[in-house]
């Protein structure tokens, strides 16, 4: 179910700052039960940090959490799950409310035991006052939008170790996934695409494969790449979404989609009406990650 704000003007934050599209009006979705805390479904625990780069990003430190599913016991290792802005995923009354969506669908075995990992883009000097879109700027777009491996050497090398010393992360990369929206979804796809030794499960909400930093190359390297990557790919985006000097992210998220088709790659293409926000993108964010774990007791 969805609803139009009779809203004409639409306030919009992205990873390139904060637009204003006129005569559209703003396209909301609900959500649903696996949202939303449900009685006798054990509860996870999340804890806050922080990390100082030494290495991928010098002199940036940033915020993350860890949740841990009530289900882990340290018995075995825990599948991972990595979501960028993760103050976005992690918040309890945001369009995502990843920590709930994990209790229900963990529980319902739905989905594997599952660490979740919500890391924000870092900082140089001091960090605000408390986790959200602003101040800026931050680090933010160097880390997402640029294409190449130093984001994902960043994570793999320095946040993951810090994660391990209290958690047993599996090793296989099959039960490691990543997530994003806007650049955080470009982020997500790079990170798999260089690291599929690492990570081989992909979300993007709304991703921003245009040309902030070279994004919309993607679909072109993709078909003309030699191999098919082992990775599992799911977007989403909608009609409505951000249309600027940097590329138009519909088209942009239809042109990836056709490319994943045209090497027969393992994807799902969600489009909807919405714009760039995570209302969509959470609306079917249960559904999602049935969709991308959906093997997971075979170990995938």
């Amino acid at each position: 179910m969805r609803y139009v704000s009779l809203l004409t003007l639409i306030t919009i934050v992205s990873a390139t700052g904060t637009y204003a599209q006129e005569g559209k009006p703003e396209v909301r979705y609900d959500l649903g039960a696996d949202s939303k805390p449900q009685e006798g479904v054990p509860k996870g625990t999340i804890s806050e940090h922080e990390w100082t780069s030494t290495k991928a990003f010098p002199g940036t430190t940033r915020r993350y959490s860890v949740y841990v599913p009530k289900q882990y016991n340290g018995s075995k290792p825990a599948a991972l799950m990595v979501f960028q802005d993760g103050h976005a995923y992690q918040s309890s009354n945001g369009d995502f409310r990843v920590p709930v969506v994990f209790d229900n669908l963990i529980h319902a075995g739905d989905m594997p035991v599952t660490i979740g990992v919500f890391i924000d883009p870092g900082h140089k000097g001091e960090l605000p006052k408390k986790r959200g879109w602003r101040p800026r700027p931050s680090n933010r777009s160097i880390e997402y939008d640029t294409l190449s491996p130093t984001y994902s050497d960043m994570l793999i090398n320095e946040i993951l170790p810090q994660v391990e010393k209290n958690y047993r992360l599996s090793k296989d990369p099959e039960l490691r996934a990543i997530c994003g929206i806007s650049s955080g979804g470009i982020c997500a796809f790079t990170v798999a695409w260089e690291r599929p030794d690492q990570f081989r499960k992909v979300l993007s909400h709304v991703g921003s494969f245009t040309n902030i930093r070279g994004g919309h190359d993607y679909p072109a390297i993709i078909r003309k790449h030699p191999e098919v990557k082992p990775i599992r790919v799911f977007l989403q985006d909608g009609s409505n979404d951000l249309d600027n000097q940097h590329g138009n992210w519909p088209l942009a998220n239809q042109q990836m989609a056709k490319a994943l088709a045209f090497r027969k790659y393992d994807y799902k293409f969600v489009y909807g009406d919405g714009g760039h926000n995570g209302s969509h993108g959470g609306a079917i964010l249960p559904e999602s990650l049935r969709w991308l774990w959906r093997d997971h007791k075979n170990g995938r």
